[in-house]
This record gives structure tokens, C-alpha cells and sequence, in this order.
């Protein structure tokens, strides 16, 4: 189990600083991971998925409302990230749809997650896996498992590495379903690179929001608070093992040749220098301070925090927040009032860009657009929500809508999150 008098020293020790720090890039060290892009918020004909997109951010909203309880447990009751930042209740989705729970929901894919290749144990299993950076926990589903149709199962009885531990796992979701399972540590191999003794969960029961997702499992690259499980998440532990060469990884999202880095930066995927920037909170959260939003080159919202997570597919601001920047928006509409969505013009997109001191990140327009309102509306629906994650009054959630605008870097070693051009 982490310390967390360790944990406090280490995440204090690099925090704020509104300055960006540029760095060369370094020679590529460590190890590519080639993701896959599963799923989308549009259907075949561009309009937007709504029933998919309703569901995307009620389980976003729970597994952040997850992470702060897992912060509690973790750190302390008074150890929450942010001004303003609380538990929320449980999201759920609406009745209308959970009526139609069982009508699969057609797979387009583009861009609602990125999967990748993981093995655990000895010998190796094999999963494809969700890499996220808003949530600590390795989870797969356990052979004992009778939900888990159409994915692959971890047998702890086959490894000769594993050890049951005690202790219970279990997530709750929207529709009232949970996951749930035992922790165990194995030797977990993630692109080449090998740790052994790491927790992770096998769920034996899942819930009926992954029946349909094209990952077996969820690989967690957030950092040691948010951790239900209460142990090092999977990277930290290869830092501290010294299975990389760097406390770094980082991250292409894209239309092709997209990759997790492991130990370091692949600079053929970036050019120029990566800004960086120290983390503005110790509380879990890939989280930088002092950010700046833009719409059509004039400011819309500034000084606010921001939380990097690629386990989120659009962009999310507190609910006050959203319905400031979209009355920016000439022509902007409310489309679901309840889940925070708004609509815009579609033959007139805004250029959304963010930054942190330095340089401007411009959001594509391809990438805010989710679609049309309807087949045939001039109305598209825009990738930032309204939505109270529990993160506080003035942080925001950007997601892989911004992601996949820039190279992005995590890194341990120094606290902090950098930005980078794409090659």
C-alpha cells in the first residue's frame, strides 16, 4: 500500500507555477503502445448520437463522483481537490432510456475511446484495454465472471504470479448497475514494459454499461489518490521498480498512428518544444491551473483549473461556467438542459482555443462539432457540457475532443502536464 506521507511529500514538492516551462525534446526511450479508436458520439448519417453521448456523461460523472470518494477514503475528509469541490449524488441515466437499455448502440468508429494491448500474469493473458488518465485502478473481467460475455477473462488460477488479497472492488453506475470483484497483484506487461506485485481488480460481476464497449478492461494513469484500490496505479509502480527509463508518458490521439508512450516522449510524433506545466493541485487529478479559453480570438473565461483526462471524450466546465461561454456563441442553442448540452450554427463553428500562460491550443473544428441536432438541422451539437463533476467551482474537464488537438505529456518526475504541436 502507497504511504501517504509519501504521496503528500512527493505531490507537494513540484505544485503551481503559472509560468510554462519549455523543454527540448528528448531522444525516445521508452516504448510505443499503438491505440485503436473505438466508437463515436455521431451515427453513420453525421447527425448526433444523443442516447450515447447521455450515456458517456453520466458514467463520466461517476467516475469522478468515485474518484473524490476514493480521495476521502484515501487522504482525508477535508482532502478534496478544489474550491468548491464535493461529492455529488450518484448520476443517473434518464428513464426513457434506461427503458431501451437493451437496443445496442451502433459502433461508428471514431474517436469515443482509444484501446490498446496489456498481458497479466505468468504466462501472459492478454486484454485490450481503456487507457485513462481520470482514474488510478487496473480492472479486467475475472473468468468466474457470467456478465462478461464477449470479452476476454482474467484466470488468477493459470498465473503462477497471482495473489488473491482481501478486500472488495466495486463501482456503481447510472442505470443502477454496478462492477464489482477482488483485488489481486500480478505481473502486469504493458507495451514491453514489466512490473510485478501490481493490484489490480478481477470483476466478477459487470456492469451493463460495458456490454457494448469494445475494451475488456480499464488501465488507470491518474495518480495515487483517486485509486480505489489504494495502491500505486500501474505506472507509478513501474517508476518506482525503475521499469522506465523516465517518470513520463505521453500520449497521440488521432485520426491515424496513434499511440500511448511509455518512459518518455516519441518526438516523430511532435515537433517544436513541450510546454509544461506543474500541477496545480496534489489531490490525484492531472490537474494545471491559471488556464484561459478563447472564442474566435477574444477571451470567454479565464483563471480556472483544468483536469487532463483521457478516459472522457468531450469537454466538460462547471454548469455556470458552460452557459456563460455558450451565450458567447452567436446562435448557440440549449439542446439538453439536463445533461448540459448546447448546439450552435452549424455553418458557422467557433474556434475554441486554450492556454495555460503560453501558447494557444486551438480545438478543431471538426472536433467540437458532434454532429447534427437532427438529420437535415443547421444546428451541431458542441463537445463542451455543462455538468457538476464534484470537481469544484472553477475547474473544468478537457477530454479527447482537446486531446487530440496536441501531443500531451504526463510526467511523474516533475508533477506536471506539457503540450506539444503534432507532427
Amino acid at each position: 500500500m502507497f504511504c501517504k506521507a509519501t504521496l503528500l511529500t512527493v505531490a507537494f514538492a513540484l505544485l503551481a507555477s503559472a509560468t510554462p516551462v519549455a523543454r527540448e525534446p528528448s531522444p525516445a526511450s521508452g516504448i510505443s503502445i499503438p491505440l485503436q479508436k473505438r466508437g463515436s458520439l455521431k451515427n453513420v448519417d453525421g447527425t448526433f448520437n444523443h442516447e450515447k453521448a447521455v450515456r458517456e456523461i453520466v458514467k463520466l460523472k461517476n467516475k469522478h463522483r468515485q474518484n473524490l470518494i476514493n480521495i476521502q477514503n484515501n487522504l482525508g475528509a477535508d482532502a478534496l481537490p478544489s474550491e468548491g469541490a464535493g461529492i455529488p449524488p450518484l448520476a443517473t441515466v434518464p428513464e426513457a432510456l434506461q427503458k431501451r437499455g437493451a437496443v445496442k448502440l451502433t459502433d461508428q468508429e471514431d474517436d469515443l475511446e482509444w484501446t490498446g494491448s496489456i498481458s497479466i500474469g505468468s504466462p501472459a493473458q492478454s486484454f485490450t484495454i481503456d487507457f485513462d488518465t481520470g482514474s488510478s485502478d487496473l480492472w479486467v473481467p475475472s473468468s468466474s465472471c457470467r456478465t462478461c460475455e464477449g470479452h476476454k477473462t482474467y484466470n488468477p488460477s493459470k498465473s503462477s504470479t497471482s495473489s488473491k488479497k482481501s478486500g472488495t472492488f466495486r463501482i456503481s453506475y447510472g442505470d443502477g448497475s454496478t462492477a464489482s470483484g477482488s483485488p489481486y497483484t500480478d505481473s502486469v506487461t504493458v507495451g514491453g514494459v514489466k512490473v510485478t506485485g501490481q493490484y489490480l481488480a478481477a470483476v466478477t460481476q459487470e456492469s451493463s454499461e460495458f456490454e457494448q464497449d469494445p475494451a475488456d478492461g480499464l488501465l488507470g494513469l491518474g495518480l495515487p489518490a483517486i485509486s480505489q484500490l489504494g495502491h500505486n496505479p500501474f505506472f507509478n509502480t513501474a517508476v518506482q521498480d525503475g521499469a522506465v527509463s523516465q517518470g513520463v508518458f505521453s500520449f497521440k490521439l488521432g485520426q491515424s498512428g496513434s499511440e500511448l508512450f511509455i518512459g518518455g516522449t516519441n518526438s516523430d510524433l511532435y515537433s517544436g518544444d513541450i510546454e509544461s506545466h506543474k500541477l496545480s493541485s496534489s489531490r490525484g487529478y492531472w490537474q494545471i491551473g491559471s488556464a484561459k479559453v478563447t472564442l474566435n480570438g477574444k477571451t470567454a473565461a479565464s483563471d480556472f483549473d483544468t483536469v487532463i483526462d483521457s478516459g472522457s471524450t468531450i469537454m466538460t466546465a462547471p454548469p455556470d461556467a458552460a452557459e456563460a461561454f455558450w451565450k458567447q456563441v452567436k446562435g448557440s442553442q440549449v439542446y439538453d438542459q439536463e445533461q448540459g448540452l448546447y448546439s450552435f450554427p452549424c455553418n458557422s463553428a467557433p474556434e475554441v482555443a486554450f492556454s495555460w500562460g503560453g501558447k494557444s491550443w486551438t480545438v478543431s473544428a471538426d472536433d467540437f462539432n458532434l454532429g447534427e441536432t437532427e438529420q437535415g438541422s443547421s444546428q451541431c451539437v458542441g463537445a463542451l457540457s455543462g455538468g457538476d463533476l464534484g470537481l469544484g467551482d472553477s475547474t473544468w474537464l478537457l477530454g479527447d475532443t482537446f486531446m487530440k488537438n496536441v501531443y500531451t505529456v504526463f510526467s511523474v518526475d516533475d508533477n506536471s502536464v506539457g503540450f506539444a504541436e503534432l507532427a
